[in-house]
């Protein structure tokens, strides 16, 4: 034993085993020992991640970063985070309750001793606060927080006045030609186009809204069944997409008591494995499922805000006033304002119309966290799928393998029963024809058991087929990375462990290919231009790291959607108050995914009356300069960027790690995609890899995009950055004789 600290709250001795890559494998004598112990260690690793999560969410970002955190600030206070939080905690089952009371008690307990704080608080100031039970639903919560089509609505309604009620259906993301739906795996469904006329009511709402304004951003999993694997059981892998935030989103943990043995990607902050893990019987993972769990209503205001239409009648609104402390600065007063449907989060109901946000996230009690307990003790896939009903706090596409051979895929979520027309855009909240019903039952919501195929993926591509008896989504990402992994599994007829890091590295872009046959359409004046011309028009269509014609089809890419939003005028929704909502959206980004169906069809629309090949030479003489002699690695290197570097440059050097050069982009399995705010760097893509061999549990293998650790000194704060932007992956370390053997362990005491 290297250590031992004592804590009150244990009822016994609790060991933590730190693997040499500084993972925490910790063993209790209790369930409720254990959930004190990871609160503990959470707090060791990564306490001041799990208290920026803590008040995000309870908008008092700005407390820290000053005036630069406001605006999110704002909506949080405005969509009731905290309030939801404090709900749900009330809620849910005793035992739910139990378990978050450990939890709280294990991160209390560390604090409690004099630890030296981590490097971000000397930068801006304050202590961590105690941890309060309710604070882990807050967590969580902002983990999914407004992800999907809120974002998608708010884009059309602020390109409606530009591009008019036909054009709106142009700006969704492209289909491929046709959409791969995930249920029944391996169908094609073609999307249903927008019903104008059954729009109409909302595109004369929106009219209203722009009449009192005069100035006027994904993951891959798959299963593959015993029959087509090397080993005789079942394999399951995939890869988390989100933005390379330091430290890393997910935590990697072991955690064990008489009950259950369990690993994979926690969350800091939140006990047990919402997402990724197994417990030596199934394992389990995730993927966005793009459904659609958030409407937008526009709403007619009157008396200053006092009142609302609904159905013909005048309606009290709810309004608070909320003070945010600001560092640095004066604070500020929000006022909220809300109907029935939700908070305003865009527009001004002292003016006039305003647009108003019903969320399954904030609007009625959520019992996710009565999920998470019997998740670690499900024994096969059925019971695993069973012990998540009731989650709602975010959707998914949850897939599952278990020792008996049998694998899953369950939509995980609470979908509200509403008309479909709610999907493309803000609807009009006064007339009672958008407003919700019951949830779509849980025996209703899509999913599948042990396909003749033998493989499973999602890869955020559309869940089923539209037109089905229950609405669940109008926007979702392209079926390409899903149809590749489909390809590349259909390749391997016996599929071994160390196969999967080849699926998780793959570059191939679809839309890369599309664009190389373009280019004998293209007529550059430059010798310049001609080359870059010539290197796509030549180029295997692999997002390689080393490769000049993957820079160069990227670059052009992003100028000809550029161009598009210039000459389609669209770059002047950008002031709209709709997308101003944070995160923001960005035109140029929603056209950049837009581009290959809108080339597809010979669109023209947004051309402002050109055509594709004149655009794309105007596109590849703007870049010839810029990408000349560079490779893809040279313009797309890892964005690990920690949220206060831009708030105290001169820590930046410390708290962000030097990312490495990498292949890959928005398109391709390895998702390491651009915003155009960051220019070609890549700002999101996999925060982490997994490989289970189910049933061969000391053969799993997985890796994060920086470490284990979120302290800046720590030499376990990047140190997989290096693995990770190869594609390869450490061991995932879960027999306890071994872990004697390797590990450096310590106790915590009661």
């Amino acid at each position: 034993m290297l250590g031992a600290s004592t804590s009150p709250g244990l009822s016994a001795p609790a060991e933590v085993f730190r693997d040499p890559w500084g993972i925490p494998h910790v063993r209790a004598a209790s369930r409720s020992d254990l959930y004190f112990s990871q609160g503990y260690v959470h707090a060791q690793d990564r306490l001041w991640q799990m208290d920026s999560g803590r008040r995000r969410a309870e908008g008092r970002w700005a407390e820290r970063v000053g005036p630069s955190g406001l605006a999110t600030d704002a909506l949080a206070r405005r969509v009731g985070v905290a309030r939801a939080s404090q709900r749900d905690y009330e809620a849910i089952r005793p035992e739910s309750r139990a378990m978050l009371d450990a939890y709280a008690a294990g991160v209390n307990a560390y604090l409690a001793k004099s630890h030296p704080l981590p490097r971000e608080y000397a930068l801006h100031g304050g202590a961590p606060e105690t941890w309060l039970p309710w604070h882990s639903i807050a967590v969580m919560r902002m983990r999914g927080y407004l992800m999907g089509s809120v974002w998608f609505k708010l884009w059309r309604a602020a390109a409606l006045p530009i591009v008019g009620p036909e054009g709106i259906a142009a700006l969704r993301y492209d289909d491929g030609g046709v959409d791969r739906i995930c249920i029944p795996p391996g169908t094609d469904a073609k999307r249903l186009a927008a019903d104008l006329a059954q729009l109409a009511p909302a595109v004369a709402a929106l009219a209203e809204m722009g009449a009192s304004d005069a100035t006027g951003g994904g993951s891959n999993n798959w299963a593959i069944a015993p029959g087509r694997t090397s080993t005789g059981r079942p394999l399951l892998a995939g890869d988390p997409h989100r933005l390379f935030e330091m430290p890393g989103m997910y935590a990697q943990l072991h955690i064990a008591c008489p009950d259950f043995d369990a690993i994979g990607l926690s969350v800091p902050g939140v006990p047990g494995f919402p997402h990724f893990a197994h417990n030596g019987h199934v394992a389990w993972c995730v993927t966005h499922a793009f459904v659609d769990i958030h409407d937008l209503f526009v709403e007619r205001f009157f008396d200053d805000g006092a009142t609302y239409e609904f159905r013909g009648a005048r309606c009290p609104t709810t309004r608070r006033s909320e003070t945010i402390a600001v560092r640095g600065g004066p604070s500020v007063t929000v006022e909220i304002v809300e109907t029935h449907h939700g908070p305003v989060v865009a527009g001004d109901p002292a003016v006039g119309p305003a647009i108003t946000l019903r969320s399954v996230q904030f609007a009625e009690t959520d019992l996710s966290f009565d999920c998470l307990d019997p998740m670690l003790t499900a024994r096969h896939v059925d019971s695993l799928f069973e012990a998540t009903r009731g989650w709602g706090l975010i959707d998914h596409n949850l897939v599952a393998a278990d020792t008996t051979g049998r694998f899953g895929h369950l939509v995980r979520g609470i979908v509200p029963q509403r008309p479909a027309a709610n999907g493309w855009l803000p609807v009009p909240g006064w007339s009672g024809d958008h407003e919700w019903s019951a949830a779509i039952p849980w025996e209703r919501m899509p999913k599948v058991y042990d396909p003749a195929r033998g493989f499973i993926v999602t890869a955020n591509n559309r869940v089923v087929a539209d037109g089905g008896p229950d609405y669940l989504c109008t926007d979702c990402h392209p079926p390409y990375r899903a149809r590749r992994i489909e390809t590349l599994l259909e390749a391997m007829p016996r599929a071994a462990p160390q196969d999967m890091a080849s699926i998780h590295a793959d570059t191939l872009s679809p839309n890369g290919l599309a664009f190389r046959a373009l280019m004998t359409e293209a007529s550059p004046s430059t010798p310049e231009a001609q080359r870059i011309a010539d290197l796509i028009a030549h180029w295997d269509g692999h997002m390689n790291a080393g490769s000049e014609a993957a820079a160069a089809y990227a670059a052009t890419r992003w100028a000809l959607a550029d161009l598009v939003v210039e000459t389609s005028g669209l770059g002047a929704s950008a002031s709209n108050p709709g997308l101003q909502v944070p995160p923001a959206v960005v035109p140029v980004n929603q056209i950049w995914w837009a581009l290959p169906d809108l080339i597809r069809r010979n669109d023209v629309s947004l051309l402002g009356g050109s055509d594709w090949p004149t655009r794309l030479t105007r596109a590849l003489e703007d870049v010839a300069h810029e990408v000349s002699g560079k490779t893809w690695g040279d313009l797309h290197r890892a964005k690990l960027a920690h949220p206060l570097s831009p708030i105290f440059p001169h820590a930046a050097a410390e708290l962000d790690p030097a990312g490495l050069a990498l292949g890959g982009d928005n398109d391709c399995v390895l998702a390491n995609g651009s915003y155009p705010a960051t220019g070609f760097a890549a700002s999101y893509g996999a925060v982490a890899r997994y490989v289970y061999d189910v049933g061969n549990w000391d053969e799993c293998a997985w890796i994060v995009v920086g470490g284990a650790s979120g302290d800046p000194a720590s030499p376990h704060y990047a140190d997989q950055h290096p693995i990770w932007a190869r594609t390869e992956l450490v061991p995932m370390l879960y027999d306890w004789q071994q872990l004697a053997r390797v590990a450096r362990r310590t106790t915590i005491e009661p």
